[in-house]
């Protein structure tokens, strides 16, 4: 069966602060966890007014010393924005303090716009094949006999297991090489997917983390108990997602009954696009949606996100999400 996980940003809501926004993380995750979803992941994102988990590898540190069971990730760590180095040795730090239930998913987005993306110091102008060797070189750091002189303490022989995360066709090219599990963005990319899963799993190449090849997808849930209430609590992303495509983005707004009705021709053929891995409305409507996105991918593993105003309807939405596969 298709294990299902959960994807939060700690979303900043209108009127609210990042302080609040950690505590509904640790609150999501640890409900997550009663509910028996099998991981809880935060994404890095800077410069986002939205968007709380800039410092992931802090945000994870704190949500996994909040629970028991769960394993706690990155979903993910955009690499071209660090030295594998330090990414080892703060997931070493963590899987030291949290043994067994830590994830490293890696990208190779800035998770920014090009302005935040310099002040990082990344340099923009990157050599295509960068990324695969950050990658290699993490993948070295954490193992039990790393082949260069330079370590990582804590984080050598600990194996942290690494997934990679996209939203194109390179990422599955370099999963399927390095023998890795492959997470793909559908929740908000889906236009590769197919090709993508595809890829990936045609090319695959066993290694010592993985033996068959893995597929976990992104997809967005607003579960309710009515169809329109459901509706009505999607706005807040759809909201979020026009905003951003415009230029302008902000936190995550109070649901607006109507809203997709006030939106041109443009906005609402880019929210379909965007939005198509996507299931809005009550048990019996999401079920539906879920098992057919399952069917058609045969996914095994679904990332689910539900970026919602009210943090009450958001855990209603992971309660009910959670029995729906059964």
């Amino acid at each position: 069966m298709t294990s299902l996980s959960v994807l939060d940003l700690s979303p900043i809501t209108e009127g609210s602060d990042a302080a609040q926004s950690f505590r509904n993380s640790l609150s999501l995750a640890q409900r997550a966890e009663d509910l028996g979803y099998r991981r809880f992941w935060l994404a890095e994102h800077h410069g986002m007014p939205g968007i709380a988990s800039a410092a992931t590898a802090v945000l994870i540190g704190y949500v996994a010393g909040g629970t028991k069971t769960i394993r706690v990730g990155a979903g993910g760590v955009m690499l071209p924005n660090h030295s594998p180095l330090v990414i080892a040795e703060q997931f070493g730090t963590l899987e030291s303090l949290y043994p067994g239930r830590i994830d490293l998913g890696l990208g190779r987005a800035p998770g920014s716009d090009q302005i935040t993306a310099r002040a990082l110091r990344r340099n923009l102008q990157t050599d295509p094949d960068e990324f695969p060797r950050d990658v290699v070189e993490l993948m070295d750091l954490l193992s039990q006999q790393p082949r260069q002189s330079v370590r990582a303490v804590p984080g050598t022989g600990l194996q942290v297991p690494i997934w990679i995360l996209g939203s194109s066709l390179f990422g599955a090219q370099l999963a399927a090489m390095l023998g890795l599990p492959y997470a793909f963005a559908s929740h908000f990319a889906p236009q590769q997917m197919m090709q993508a899963i595809e890829i990936y799993r045609a090319t695959f190449k066993p290694s010592a983390q993985l033996a068959k090849p893995y597929v976990m997808l992104g997809f967005n849930v607003f579960a309710a108990d009515t169809d329109a209430q459901a509706q009505v609590l999607a706005t807040s992303m759809q909201q979020a997602f026009v905003n951003l495509r415009s230029g302008r983005p902000t936190k995550l707004q109070r649901p607006l009954p109507g809203y997709l009705e006030r939106l041109g021709p443009q906005e609402r053929t880019m929210l379909d696009g965007v939005l198509a891995a996507t299931a809005i409305g009550s048990p019996d409507t999401v079920r539906r949606g879920l098992r057919e996105f399952i069917e058609r991918t045969g996914a095994d593993e679904l990332m689910i996100t539900s970026q919602m105003y009210d943090h009450a309807a958001r855990l209603r939405s992971y309660e009910i999400t959670a029995g729906l596969l059964a």
